[in-house]
């Protein structure tokens, strides 16, 4: 059994900042790619950040580069989320997503339940 377990999340003034971590724990053999997604009221779940474990590679969607960084501890199986220059836009429910190896062969893809972020103006 594999879980994502996120923390961070809050309520911060526009402007301001927060950092969200999960840390994944279970029955792990290795993880491919980390990464945080968002869902606001109405809208489609989004990949806002993400980094892969086989060179650090990041992706970031437009409207946080330069503000969000994402980072990872490949020790502890964790990935944080940076989160700088708060916009009320970016209000959302945020998910962590990891695409898990439990076997050298079998990799899927799990998620958290999810860290409420609002940001009031």
């Amino acid at each position: 059994q594999v879980q994502l377990v996120e923390s961070g999340g809050g309520l911060v003034q526009a402007g301001g900042s927060l950092r969200l971590s999960c840390a994944a724990s279970g029955n792990i053999f290795s993880i491919d790619v980390m990464g945080w997604y968002r869902q606001a009221p109405g809208m489609q779940r989004e990949l806002v950040a993400s980094v892969i474990t086989n060179g650090g590679m990041t992706t970031y969607v437009d409207s946080v580069k330069g503000r969000f960084t994402i980072s990872r501890d490949n020790v502890g199986n964790t990935v944080y989320l940076q989160m700088n220059s708060l916009k009320a836009e970016d209000t959302a429910v945020y998910y962590c997503n990891a695409q898990i190896r439990t076997t050298r062969f079998i990799a899927e893809p799990y998620w958290g339940r999810g860290t409420q972020v609002t940001v009031s103006v």
